[in-house]
């Protein structure tokens, strides 16, 4: 990152988030570090507390936890490496340059970046994340702005992933028989999409977002003089293979045919349309990006070995993901060992009528994230206690597992499980963006909570 030449006062607008950076860089340690503090806080919590801790429980549960992850780990690293190989095609880095174009000024380009990023991630959560980091880098190579606060926009447009159709927990739900399906299991429900994402009170609070948070971010906008700007001599764009001119071995003509493009995509493309005929069981959330990402990239490189260059280009970035994934399972391992979800659940439950179960199950939903921060795992572990409470109480079943879904959304604006990713496709430290992404989730915490209050 490039400091300004010159220093000013900051504006008022300016100055809680000056502080809460500042306050950030000095008390955040390294997102791996980090990960294993909060181990550690968990690791004594659940001794302290739950129901069902022992010596022999926490070791095992982290134990099972830091494997169990593993999938899930290289899929969302696959996510980072597929979708940075895609962004770097020339034709997706002329879409994003003509995308980018359209804004003239950083509030402008901040708006831009949120919204689309918001538009993404309420269709596909993965693709969210990957243009949230490439398309906010795009736009500091255009004109002078503040990076983090440029990539905080960006990954603020993820503020509403779980209100919308990828929602692993609406999906779930959703989907007759599906393992994680906990409302079905508990009441013999399946909830559609008309009762949990395409409601009044899911879809109002997302609506009020994409209004307010652009507005938010135009008052946190450094000031240029003050901006820390890309350094991209630091962070350069990864090399542009070009293609040997002249007579080509049979192997440099095989490296750089078409053909082999040609064949992924059209196999590829065929599997897709299969895919949405036949109904294919597993063609869906980050398995579908990952694929979809994959084939798409290989295609607009034009040829395998400059898509393969772009490969290793993202893998550089995804060294801190591979640690941290594991500690982040290994957590919810002992969480779900020890029963310390419970203790919380029943707290927020105790406290609860029909009509606050929601509004208190997104509370409880906010802190947890915090320690289980997949939203899949954190529905295993709410869910089983959440329904069955708004059953007993005959509170709104939709709007309670909505309610776990909205906290989820909202505490990933200060969870670096999942900033992780943004920040390494960008290339930027976490804690300054987490010093703006904070004002996106006291705004979300509101905004959502109120909905859950009000729209119920």
């Amino acid at each position: 990152m490039k400091p300004a030449s010159a220093s000013h006062s900051p504006t008022a607008n300016t100055r809680f988030t000056d502080a809460t950076i500042r306050l950030f860089e000095r008390v955040i340690p390294d997102p791996f570090v980090l990960a294993i503090l909060i181990t550690v806080i968990v690791a004594v919590a659940s001794a302290l507390f739950a129901p069902h801790a022992s010596f022999v429980r926490i070791v095992g549960g982290w134990y099972k936890g830091f494997f169990d992850i593993l999938t899930f780990a290289f899929q969302i690293t696959l996510v980072l490496v597929t979708g940075h190989a895609f962004a770097h095609a020339p034709p997706v880095q002329r879409l994003f340059r003509a995308v980018v174009s359209i804004a003239r000024t950083p509030v402008q380009a901040s708006t831009l970046t949120f919204l689309s990023v918001a538009v993404a991630s309420f269709f596909n959560w993965g693709f969210g994340l990957v243009v949230a980091a490439l398309l906010a880098r795009e736009v500091a190579k255009r004109m002078r702005v503040d990076f983090a606060w440029i990539v905080a926009a960006g990954f603020s447009g993820w503020v509403v992933w779980a209100s919308g159709i990828s929602s692993s927990i609406a999906l779930a739900q959703s989907t007759h028989g599906s393992a994680m399906n906990v409302v079905e299991k508990l009441t013999g429900q399946v909830l559609p999409f008309n009762a949990t994402v395409f409601t009044t009170f899911n879809l109002v609070p997302v609506i009020v977002m994409l209004v307010c948070v652009p507005i938010v971010l135009a008052l946190l906008k450094p000031r240029d003089e003050n901006a820390v700007v890309l350094d991209l001599d630091k962070n350069p764009d990864p090399p542009v293979r070009v293609r040997p001119r002249g007579k080509l071995t049979p192997a440099q003509w095989i490296e750089h045919s078409r053909l082999g493009s040609a064949f992924i995509g059209l196999a590829g493309l065929s599997f897709i349309v299969m895919a949405r005929v036949e109904h294919v069981a597993g063609f869906s959330g980050v398995n579908a990006v990952i694929f979809v990402m994959f084939c798409a990239g290989v295609v607009l490189h034009g040829y395998p070995l400059a898509y393969a260059d772009a490969v290793k280009n993202a893998a550089r970035q995804t060294g801190s993901m591979m640690l941290q994934y594991p500690l982040y399972g290994g957590i919810m391992g002992i969480m779900e060992a020890t029963g310390l979800p419970d203790v919380l659940a029943h707290f927020f439950i105790a406290i609860s009528n029909a009509h606050t179960l929601p509004f208190w199950s997104y509370v409880c939903s906010l802190i947890v994230t915090f320690l289980v921060p997949s939203g899949g795992g954190h529905w295993a572990v709410q869910g089983p206690f959440v329904v069955p409470a708004a059953v007993a109480l005959h509170a709104s079943v939709p709007g309670t597992t909505m309610a776990v879904a909205m906290g989820e959304q909202v505490s990933n604006m200060m969870q670096p499980f999942w900033a992780a990713p943004v920040v390494a496709m960008a290339g930027i430290g976490v804690q300054r963006v987490l010093g703006y992404t904070v004002m996106t989730f006291l705004l979300g915490s509101v905004v959502f909570g109120a909905a859950l209050l009000l729209l119920i």
